[in-house]
């Protein structure tokens, strides 16, 4: 029997995506000739990058950006100082306009920034008379050099709820305002949005930091002729961030906005991830800029090859799947205890495992030196399981509960003769 072929397409604010994968408004977004070509890759719908009203000359850093390794892996964020498009107004327009002939199925997010009220409404208006099908308000920007811009908006709740209100009576297109994570709780600012007429939020935009500075000349990268600045961060390296805050707003029931998430997503699972947590749609760049804009057809064929095999026919099914499991830690039940299982017949010897358990956990491994293998004092085992992430081996080290019965000892002290040296005050309380 020919089982049915899932159905990727998603409902977001009245549009329909034919897949939930999306170009976010960067780089990878800057032209119509960029996203043709990723279009024709599989994408179904652009962020094209932010808009200038042209009032406020645009130029770019250089170099705007650089990207963070770690060991031997490449690119796991990248930081950058990249402003909003430094391309003339007409230019952009005249792109939405190729878009929306050659690409009708697909959907054009214009993404907007302006620097005052009459800013807002007026490249609202000019995206929407040129075929934008909604707009982003990017409030979230962490690096735009003008005063009163990016996410220093997103942190001015009153400024954000204003904005949104004023591109709201412009337009009838759908509105999207999109958060900053350089905030405590997301929520705040969405919740605002929303008061001022938002149909959805996205997040996030990158998160401000640091990622390295240059040994060789003490500047913080990317170095701009001997100076740096604090700037956005993204890639792999955000996305818990990420998925934090989209599982925040998706969670609010005051809220009740559709969500689209990005932050670190260059896989079908970290696209999944997201969608578990609540999103419907997801945004991509630093992974585009990471491996070109094929990664969609892995991202097309990863989310189909899951739902297929868990039955699942919709993404609309899966939007928001985990955030039941989604609990505060008062929630946990500490009655349930378990310890480290080892698999020794797997066992190389690397004696990994043995270092990082004395050195940073309950101190529950002896070292068999003749036959170089591990020994679990499990009344010690604390379950913390750093050793499984530190074994080069996968699968050698698990997880066991273990009985309700079963109580792990106290650790003795090293010289019983201390206690009676032992100085401590009736608590407060009592």
């Amino acid at each position: 029997m020919t089982q049915t072929q899932p159905d990727l397409s998603v409902e977001f604010c009245g549009k329909t995506f034919f897949n939930p994968f999306l170009l976010s408004s960067s780089p990878v977004s800057n032209s119509a000739e960029m996203v043709a070509r990723a279009f024709e890759a599989g994408w179904s719908g652009v962020a094209f990058k932010t808009l200038n009203s042209d009032r406020i000359p645009i130029i770019h850093p250089s170099p705007r950006m650089n990207p963070y390794d770690y060991g031997s892996k490449k690119l796991v964020g990248l930081q950058n100082v990249e402003q909003i498009s430094d391309r003339p107004l007409k230019d952009n327009l005249l792109d939405f306009l190729y878009l929306k002939k050659h690409y009708p199925r697909h959907v054009l997010i214009s993404s907007i920034m302006g620097f005052s009220n009459e800013e807002w409404a007026y490249l609202a208006k000019a995206s929407e008379d040129n075929g934008a099908d909604m707009l982003e308000l990017n409030f979230s920007c962490p690096h735009m050099c003008v005063e009163g811009s990016g996410h220093k908006v997103g942190q001015a709740f009153h400024l954000l709820e204003k904005f949104t209100g004023t591109v709201k009576k412009a337009v009838s297109i759908p509105v999207i305002a999109k958060m900053t994570p350089n905030i405590t709780d997301i929520t705040e600012p969405a919740l605002y949005a929303k008061n001022g007429g938002a149909d959805a939020i996205s997040a996030i935009n990158t998160v401000s930091g640091i990622s390295e500075v240059g040994l060789e000349d003490l500047v913080p990268k990317p170095n701009i002729f001997g100076v740096g600045a604090v700037s956005g961060t993204s890639g792999p390296a955000v996305k818990p961030i990420g998925l934090h805050f989209i599982a925040d707003m998706a969670k609010n029931g005051n809220l009740g906005l559709p969500l689209s998430g990005m932050g670190g997503i260059e896989t079908w699972i970290d696209a999944l991830e997201y969608i578990l947590l609540g999103a419907s749609t997801v945004q991509v760049t630093t992974g585009i800029i990471h491996y070109g804009y094929r990664i969609v057809e892995d991202l097309i064929e990863g989310l189909s090859d899951y739902m297929t095999q868990a039955g699942i026919q919709t993404v609309s099914e899966l939007v928001g799947r985990s955030l039941p499991h989604l609990q505060t830690t008062d929630h946990f039940d500490l009655n349930r205890q378990g310890v480290a299982e080892y698999d020794l017949e797997r066992c190389i010897g690397c004696g990994q495992c043995y270092i990082v358990c004395r050195d940073a956990a309950g101190q529950a491994l002896e070292w068999d030196t003749a036959n170089r293998r591990p020994r679990l004092i499990e009344d010690k085992c604390l379950s913390c399981m750093i050793c499984s992430f530190v074994c080069p081996v996968p699968g050698l080290i698990s997880y066991q509960e273990k009985d309700s019965r079963w109580q792990r000892q106290e650790t003795p002290v090293m010289d019983p003769a201390l206690e009676s040296g032992l100085k401590l005050a009736p608590p407060p309380w009592l």
